[in-house]
């Protein structure tokens, strides 16, 4: 049975748009380091002046 991990010893970051933290995700797992927006939305929203 694998090990499961509590959701407060996740890491997380702060999103570069809106500031909020988010935490990490099983789909960012490779992806990690270059993961900068908690969101699509954030992430559309910085090519916006």
């Amino acid at each position: 049975m694998p090990k499961q991990r509590k959701k407060s010893d996740l890491p997380t970051k702060t999103c570069a748009c809106c500031g909020l933290p988010f935490t990490w995700r099983k789909k960012w797992e490779k992806v990690w380091d270059e993961v900068k927006y908690c969101s699509d939305r954030c992430r559309r929203a910085k090519a916006k002046p």
